[in-house]
C-alpha cells in the first residue's frame, strides 16, 4: 500500500517517520484504512513467525523493552487517529495473547508461558474506557479477582461484533463446543 498520501501529521502520529516504529506503524495505518473501508475484522501480529515477536524465553527485559518501543507510539497513534476520525466508538481495538509470562524465571533472564495470570487491553468498540477488571495475587501467579479464561475474551469480542459464539462451527476445533466462554459485561459501556 502506498502510504505517501497520508498527511505528515498522521505519519508522525503513528511513528512512520522513525525506523524503530515504522514497521508496526505501517501495519496500523493499513488497518485503519481497512476499517475505514468497512472491513469488520482485522488481525495484526507484531513480529515474524507463528509466535510473533513476544515469545521471549530468554533476554526478557531487553527483548520486551525493545518490543514495547516498537509498538507504543503506533498504538497510541492508532487510538488517537480513530478517535479524531470519529471511528473509535465503533472500532474495538484489542492487544492480547493467550498467555502471559511466569512470575518466576526460566534460566537466568527469561520466563516460560503462563496461562494463569496475564493482561489483555481493549479500547473503543463499546468497551468502558479506563476500566481495570481483575487482578492477580501479589506474585502475579494466579488471577484472583474476576478471573476469566481466554474464551471469555473471545466471547466478548464476538459479542461486540454482533456474533453469537454458540452458532459458530469451526471444523476440527472442538474447543468452542467445550467452552464457549462468557461475555464480560463489567467492561462493556
Amino acid at each position: 500500500m502506498n502510504l505517501d498520501t497520508e498527511s505528515a501529521e498522521t505519519k508522525k502520529l503513528y511513528g512512520l517517520d522513525d525506523k524503530v516504529t515504522e514497521p508496526f506503524a505501517r501495519q496500523l495505518i493499513v488497518a485503519r484504512r481497512l476499517a475505514e473501508r468497512g472491513v469488520r475484522f482485522i488481525q495484526l501480529q507484531h513480529g515474524d513467525g507463528a509466535a510473533g515477536a513476544w515469545d521471549s524465553h530468554s533476554g526478557l527485559k531487553k527483548s520486551h523493552s525493545m518490543l514495547a518501543q516498537q509498538v507504543d507510539k503506533p498504538i497510541s497513534g492508532l487510538l488517537k487517529d480513530l478517535k479524531q476520525r470519529g471511528m473509535l466508538d465503533d472500532t474495538l481495538v484489542l492487544f492480547a495473547t493467550e498467555f502471559g509470562r511466569t512470575p518466576g524465571s526460566q534460566g537466568s533472564d527469561g520466563r516460560d508461558h503462563h496461562p494463569y495470570g496475564f493482561s489483555v487491553w481493549m479500547a473503543g468498540g463499546g468497551v468502558k474506557g479506563g476500566t481495570i477488571h481483575g487482578s492477580t495475587d501479589e506474585l502475579g501467579f494466579h488471577a484472583v479477582e474476576h478471573p476469566h479464561y481466554v474464551t471469555d475474551v473471545h466471547a466478548t469480542i464476538l459479542h461486540q461484533l454482533g456474533l453469537d459464539p454458540h452458532l459458530l462451527e469451526i471444523p476440527g476445533r472442538k474447543r468452542l463446543e467445550r467452552d464457549f466462554g462468557h461475555v464480560i459485561p463489567e467492561i462493556l459501556a
